[in-house]
């Protein structure tokens, strides 16, 4: 059976041109500051994955049935719709920490490991940083270097 490759991989994008790109002037600004956020809680510098996703940090996952591949450890999309925010160890979270945050988040709505914010003035961002600093500690525990 042939290996089936990800739909989304790291590319050699430009960051801050796909970020400076964004049509949506509002989603533009938020963009900027979910940068600056990510930078400062991973320590990473951001790499595109696939064309939307600005993405920090990677990890190798295997599952049982074979499949393996490359991702993400924590990022964001600004999507036309609303900011999304890769959120992976919050999925992971067996110790329900990240509950207790999005309680005191604000406006929000979530996926599986996306967290869904229309504007960031509707939420608190000391909360959504805090909730970005979970979701890595998870990933790098689960998915150590």
């Amino acid at each position: 059976m042939a290996k089936a490759e990800n739909k989304t991989s790291a590319t050699g994008a430009d960051v801050a041109a796909f970020i400076a790109s964004v049509a949506h002037e509002k989603r533009r600004e938020d963009a900027y500051v979910l940068d600056a956020l990510h930078r400062r809680v991973t320590g990473h510098e951001p790499r595109m994955w696939g064309s939307s996703i600005v993405g920090y940090g990677s990890y190798h996952y295997k599952y049982e049935s074979g499949r393996e591949g490359d991702s993400l450890r924590g990022g964001f999309s600004p999507r036309k719709a609303a900011s999304t925010i890769y959120l992976m160890g919050n999925y992971c979270d067996s110790r329900n920490e990240a509950d207790a945050l999005f309680a005191k988040l604000g406006k929000y709505r979530t996926g599986k490991s996306c967290l869904y914010v229309t504007r960031l003035e509707n939420v608190d961002i000391a909360v959504l940083e805090a909730l970005v600093a979970l979701s890595w500690q998870i990933m790098n525990e689960k998915y150590p270097d």
